[in-house]
């Protein structure tokens, strides 16, 4: 589904991406794993267009999308979920989900927000509420819900756990596993490396810009070098 050749990102003088190549594949969850400054909010941004790399190529269904507008990239499928809960503080719950579909051009967007009020009725209940006052976790929901309205084919999650209780992961991570099962294909940035393999189809490790080592999840999540560096073994 995704395909990524070769992809060298800078900052100025600064290499974030050395050579980047993997691949998603469809239906699937794949993880992306490294210690922080090692690049992987940098892929997904350039992923989503949110940042244009030095070289290399990125194929979404077989369509390059790297250079491409940021909103066409959404409208061709992808939805990019940012790290740190960036709700939009000032507008309503409901806005924020609205705001999420603004792709779409069918009649169903009000039966989708609907059904992820019932879905997570703490939402439900502040619908009229402005985001920037729920909690942390009631805002990661929401980002996520939001990221989901466009409908997109792959989902692009940066860090959702980051910040939260241990229950709120636990529900976190309950709903990413729904929205795999759902048969979105998902890419996950997680510093929770232990949680992330739980979930992953396939993983990836990056460091310093370059992807060091790929496996199942089982199989990453067995690695002795994994177990040593991420998973505090």
């Amino acid at each position: 589904m995704l395909e990524i050749k070769d992809l060298t990102v800078r900052y100025g003088i600064i290499e974030a991406l050395s050579k980047v190549s993997l691949g998603i594949e469809e239906g699937k969850l794949t993880a992306l794993l490294g210690a922080n400054g090692a690049g992987k909010t940098t892929l997904l941004k350039t992923i989503s267009g949110l940042l244009k790399p030095a070289s290399g190529e990125i194929f979404f269904e077989e369509k390059r999308i790297n250079n491409k507008p940021a909103d066409a990239i959404v409208r061709w499928g992808i939805a990019h979920c940012p790290e740190g809960r960036k709700v939009f503080p000032r507008q309503t719950v409901q806005e924020n989900l609205r705001l999420g579909a603004f792709t779409r051009k069918d009649q169903d967007v009000d039966q989708d927000i609907e059904s992820f009020f019932q879905k997570f009725p703490r939402l439900g209940e502040r619908r009229d509420q402005k985001a920037g006052f729920l909690s942390g976790g009631e805002q990661q929901m929401l980002v996520i819900c939001r990221a989901l309205m466009s409908r997109p084919k792959l989902l692009l999650l940066d860090e959702p756990s980051m910040g939260l209780a241990p229950l709120v992961v636990s529900e976190v991570f309950a709903l990413i596993r729904e929205i795999k099962e759902d048969g979105t294909t998902v890419l996950l940035v997680e510093q929770n490396a232990k949680m992330a393999l739980q979930v992953a189809d396939k993983g990836y490790i990056l460091e310093t810009g370059k992807i060091v080592m790929e496996d199942t999840g089982v199989n990453l999540m067995a690695s002795d070098a994994v177990q040593k560096s991420y998973l505090g073994g």
